[in-house]
């Protein structure tokens, strides 16, 4: 599969959070990642994932088909480490970061890059991602539709999450990184605004 030339003109961190083994996510879950890191390198923006399997891998995949760029962060300390202890995948990551600290200590280094963080499917690694998310106070967005923690998001966050109202839920991929873009700039803006007072 041929790669496009890599634009350099990116603006924000899109940290795509979800399932490694995508046995219980909805059944296009693949084409559907790869239309998510697609749309995110078509808006001109970084994706960021945990450089792993299953949705990090597919979104990463698209990404790359639209000339985009992506960033890994691998729960191991090395390279060999992340091939052999972890079983996890070089390619097709643009550039990778070994944070050695396990699953656990690579989401939240990870999840505080993000300038957004999106949940697709998932299990209790993406939980612990949105929670993450959550404390560090990033735009979260939801792609409902796809299986696993994603359809369970709403049900928690309204019942347990001040934030609830604030997440951006959607089942249009595009649509989704459309919306979350749009409420980062206009975060970015009132931060902006302040500073400048």
């Amino acid at each position: 599969m041929a790669k496009k030339k890599v634009e350099t003109e990116v603006k924000y961190n899109i940290v795509v959070s979800g399932a490694a083994e995508v046995g219980h996510c909805c059944e296009k879950i693949e084409e559907i990642s790869k239309e998510v890191g697609r749309e995110i390198a078509r808006q001109k923006q970084t994706l960021v994932s945990g450089a792993t399997t299953g949705v990090p891998y597919f979104s990463a995949i698209g990404c790359n088909e639209e000339g985009g760029f992506n960033i890994g962060f691998s729960p191991a300390a090395t390279e060999k480490e992340h091939l052999k202890a972890y079983q996890l995948p070089l390619e097709p990551f643009n550039i990778m970061i070994y944070t050695g600290g396990d699953y656990a200590g690579r989401d939240i280094i990870m999840t505080k890059s993000a300038d957004a963080v999106l949940i697709i499917c998932g299990r209790i690694g993406t939980l612990h991602e949105f929670t993450t998310a959550v404390e560090t106070k990033k735009i979260i967005g939801v792609l409902e539709g796809t299986g696993g923690m994603a359809d369970k998001i709403r049900g928690i966050a309204e019942s347990y999450c001040k934030v609830a109202k604030k997440i951006i839920y959607e089942r249009d991929p595009k649509a989704l990184v459309q919306k979350v873009i749009k409420e980062i700039e206009h975060q970015k803006g009132h931060n902006l605004e302040a500073l400048e007072k």
